[in-house]
């Protein structure tokens, strides 16, 4: 399945239907009036988000989405038949904008919230409606109005509680698939990860918390270069971040540095997340050189590392244990 957070949409109310002109025509009925009904009003276009879908790929080919329309009125001060309102389902997390003016329009995050995207067209008046003293046989009506049209901007934006983000190949595709069920692709070389991958870990309390790990930052991502631009945004509703760096990396201090420099330039608040440090790929280095490297990542962050295997699935609880207490678990 393609991963699609990003989709360009048109959606479009449905138009009313027209007013008639109609006379009584019964028989003893004389000069009976007019009687010709209004006409139904078109359907609504509503995004509800839901649950079960995880991308935006049912937009990918299909642009636009519009409302059926009311039917005429009828004789006999009948009223036309209104549309049924489109529902459009969306992933939870998906950001509905307008596409011209860039206006956020809603945000949908819990299964079954509703967003009213465009109102159909009201129906049209029949000649019942234009009835005086000076007038007593009205042949006017009028037609119906057309629905609204707008083009839309929908973002995916992944609802996880902790993402996981550092550098290609730090090793954060091996640290979800230990901790959660999730089955990312692992490899031995950079950007593996095309995509967000999401597990759900169990918590002490039973129920679960969603991880997200992010494809890897590389220096300018805030600006576009490489994925880390594209997948910015999935970090955003997260309420703590995991930095994974690679414990056997040339120059650790460096990678660090780049990552938090690429979240204090994509701003939205991500450089004052919460975020704990982990330095991953214990097993390549001895006592003397993790002493050294520890101390060194405190001095930089501020924040004393913690010290994992993921491969070797050493010091994962004490992780856990830490991210518990910074959810409040």
């Amino acid at each position: 399945m393609q991963f699609i957070d990003q989709a360009r949409i048109t959606v479009r109310g449905g138009r009313g239907g027209d007013g008639i002109v109609a006379f009584r025509r019964e028989k003893y009925v004389p000069a009976g009036g007019p009687s010709g009904g209004d006409g139904g009003h078109g359907s609504h276009v509503i995004l509800e988000a839901d649950s079960n879908l995880q991308t935006l790929l049912d937009f990918k080919y299909k642009r636009l989405f519009a409302g059926t329309d009311g039917r005429r009125g009828g004789p006999n001060r009948c009223t036309g038949a209104s549309g049924q309102p489109l529902v459009i389902n969306v992933p939870c997390g998906t950001e509905v904008r307008h596409l011209t003016t860039g206006i956020l329009m809603g945000d949908l995050t819990a299964p079954g919230e509703q967003l009213m995207v465009a109102f159909g067209g009201r129906g049209g008046l029949g000649n019942a409606h234009y009835l005086s003293n000076r007038n007593r046989a009205p042949e006017k009506c009028t037609e119906g109005r057309d629905g609204e049209e707008w083009p839309l901007q929908l973002e995916l934006k992944l609802l996880a509680e902790v993402g996981i983000i550092g550098l290609p190949n730090a090793g954060k595709s091996t640290l979800i698939s230990v901790l959660s069920a999730a089955r990312p692709k692992i490899a031995d070389y950079p950007f593996t990860t095309l995509v967000p991958n999401l597990g759900v870990v169990r918590r002490p309390t039973g129920d679960g918390t969603v991880f997200a790990d992010i494809p890897g930052l590389i220096a300018g991502a805030a600006q576009g270069a490489g994925l880390g631009h594209d997948f910015l945004r999935h970090i955003e509703r997260t309420r703590l971040l995991i930095h994974v760096v690679d414990g056997g990396a040339d120059d650790p201090l460096d990678d660090l540095k780049v990552v938090e420099q690429e979240l204090e330039a994509y701003g939205h608040g991500l450089v004052d997340r919460q975020r704990l440090l982990v330095v991953n790929k214990l097993e390549l280095l001895d006592d003397s050189a993790r002493d050294e490297l520890v101390a060194s990542l405190e001095q930089v962050s501020g924040r004393k590392p913690l010290l994992i295997s993921a491969v070797m699935a050493q010091g994962l609880q004490e992780l856990l244990n830490q991210v518990w207490k910074e959810l409040g678990v």
